[in-house]
């Protein structure tokens, strides 16, 4: 536990105490390389419990491996890096002891120890690709322009918002099947299937236009509701506890609340008929969009601002200022706020903090009992 607790205040060593050359940035590229090594060779040892059908074919093309073979060296160079020029040589040592474990148990050339004929499965492949796409994306342009200056990568609650990242993708399984069952009910209730043919027949930018119109209208008035509602808040309040905006504060959402506004976003999606083509890029769209309008981005985007939602207008929803109550609840087209009175995007200006005024809990367990036990403590 002291080594966690050891490791943890050296990954939040802050800027100034750790410029280039000090050997930081290597000890954490080589631990986020070697960690990564790690998780592969897990899932490329037991596919069948730890990764989802969609990647579970991608471990065994010859490229996945050379490119495993390249992260798990960069994990070597970069640890011994940290070991030379750091005088803290934890950073260097975890990511080497990480690496050297990672190669023992075959590296690239790991195949499957263990099947397991389950219908179930776990998509640890899931959050590792989660991790790299958005932090590959997003990290460098955090450090670019970020609005907060001194805030870094492992700032206060990174713990907390990267395990919310965790738990949603191991459990991606249980929430595509929560998410998809209201949408499934209503597809064998009704026989619509000219019109589905039709919806699914349009030109695909078309389909995602359409698609991103109508959940947002859902999503503005979900979202609405998670708001007014007493017993709602309670959920939502653990979405609006993180104090720090960046590119993994959007992660940070109750279990049942993912559950809710996904399987209501997903009716228009599924039961309409719009086809497989046009679903799939709307996902990528808002995954990325929704990591983007989180993310500790400093750029005002007014050209775009009146059209679409900007990293401003969302932060805006996630002030603790006065002002900032109960405002801003689209997630792609403002037009629904202004619509609906409940626009706030003052020029120039950002919020001065975030957060809730209530007393949201640390950590996930008590976070995820929160709704539950809020009225007994308010």
């Amino acid at each position: 536990m002291k080594l966690l607790t050891a490791l943890r205040e050296e990954l939040e060593t802050p800027r100034a105490e750790r410029p280039l050359g000090s050997g930081w940035l290597s000890g954490a590229g080589g631990l986020l390389a070697a960690l990564v090594s790690l998780a592969a060779v897990t899932c490329m040892q037991w596919p069948s419990l730890l990764t989802t059908p969609e990647v579970r074919a991608i471990a065994s093309a010859p490229w996945f491996r050379i490119l495993l073979h390249v992260v798990l060296i960069l994990a070597y160079v970069f640890a011994f890096t940290s070991i030379v020029l750091r005088e803290n040589k934890l950073l260097g040592f975890t990511a080497l002891t990480i690496a050297m474990i990672a190669a023992l148990m075959g590296g690239p050339q790991s195949t499957e120890s263990i099947h397991v004929e389950t219908p179930a499965y776990f998509g640890l492949d899931f959050f590792v690709l989660n991790i790299l796409f958005t932090g590959f994306l997003f990290i460098p342009l955090e450090r670019i322009a970020p609005h907060v200056r001194e805030q870094t990568v492992f700032r206060p609650e990174w713990r907390e918002d990267i395990f919310y990242y965790l738990v949603s993708s191991l459990f991606v399984q249980v929430l595509a099947f929560l998410t998809l069952a209201p949408s499934k009910i209503v597809v064998a209730a009704t026989h619509f299937e000219q019109f589905r043919q039709w919806i699914g027949g349009q030109n695909v930018v078309l389909q995602v236009a359409e698609i991103m119109i109508l959940t947002d209208f859902l999503q503005y008035w979900v979202h609405r509701l998670f708001h007014r509602i007493p017993f709602l808040w309670g959920f939502h309040a653990v979405h609006h506890s993180a104090k720090s905006m960046d590119w993994i504060a959007g992660a940070r959402m109750h279990f049942i609340e993912i559950v809710a506004l996904r399987s209501i976003t997903a009716l228009p999606m599924f039961s309409m008929g719009y086809s497989l083509q046009a679903i799939q890029a709307y996902l990528l769209i808002v995954y990325v969009y929704s990591t983007f309008i989180h993310a500790n981005l400093r750029w005002n985007f007014d050209a775009i601002g009146p059209f679409v939602v900007t990293p401003r207008f969302h932060h805006w929803h996630h002030g603790i200022d006065k002002e900032a109550i109960d405002v801003n609840f689209a997630i792609h087209f403002p037009l629904y706020d202004r619509l609906f009175g409940t626009f706030h995007l003052p020029k120039s200006e950002w919020p001065s903090g975030y957060g809730v005024p209530e007393k949201v809990p640390n950590g996930y367990v008590a976070q995820f009992m929160y709704p539950f036990r809020r009225g007994r403590t308010a």
